[in-house]
């Protein structure tokens, strides 16, 4: 079975980066049964273009329209703001090469789409695996671009707090009461990103270990 993009045929990985997810998100919902996938000779996960995103187009319309709304005007604003200086002051930043900035602004999307649609659904052990997979990707890039566990911290707590920001902002925006609807919105959000620091301090630590 061939396995290139353009063939119609997509590998766990691509699949992910066409859903805006992490891999391992798709390999829970492969494992569940949620979405559609289909197994080489090898027992390889492969994924058919046309059913991926006749997938995707359907869970959209089971969404709220107004989680959508949320989810595209946070990921916007994020945007302008990584692009307006802000990264460029980071001081781990700073120590970076232009191949690590690259991969870091990259790595913002996966965070923010994760907890997005995190906050849109109540599938918490998705989001557990989503959570740990994030904090395990922040962990081993830090290290393999040489910052210490304080800038890797640092850097995750960057974009989450730019990511909070623009939420909050839209909820002001939309004249949302603050109430039941924001405490919602924080508890998710700090619970989901708890465990992403977790993860990525547990993982630094193991892979300091290692190297000893």
């Amino acid at each position: 079975m061939d396995t290139q993009p353009e063939t119609g045929w997509l590998s766990l990985s691509d699949a992910a980066e066409l859903l805006g997810v992490h891999p391992s998100t798709v390999r829970t919902w492969s494992n569940n049964g949620d979405i559609p996938v289909h197994r080489t000779q090898g027992g390889h996960r492969r994924y058919r273009r046309s059913e991926i995103e006749l997938w995707a187009q359907t869970a959209r319309q089971s969404r709220p329209v107004e989680a959508d709304r949320i989810i595209q005007s946070a990921v916007s604003q994020v945007r302008v703001q990584i692009a307006d200086g802000r990264l460029e002051a980071e001081s781990w930043y700073q120590k970076l090469d232009d191949e690590a900035r690259s991969q870091y602004r990259r790595s913002a999307h996966t965070l923010f789409q994760g907890l997005l649609a995190y906050m849109a659904s109540d599938a918490e052990a998705e989001a557990a695996s989503e959570a740990f997979a994030i904090g395990y990707e922040y962990a081993s890039r830090a290290r393999r671009y040489g910052l210490s566990y304080v800038d890797a911290v640092r850097a995750f707590l960057f974009f989450r707090n730019i990511l909070l920001e623009s939420l909050m902002k839209i909820y002001r925006e939309a004249n949302v009461p603050s109430g039941k609807a924001w405490e919602e919105m924080l508890h998710k959000m700090h619970g989901f990103t708890d465990q992403i620091l977790l993860k990525l301090l547990e993982t630094y630590q193991v892979l300091e270990e290692a190297k000893q």
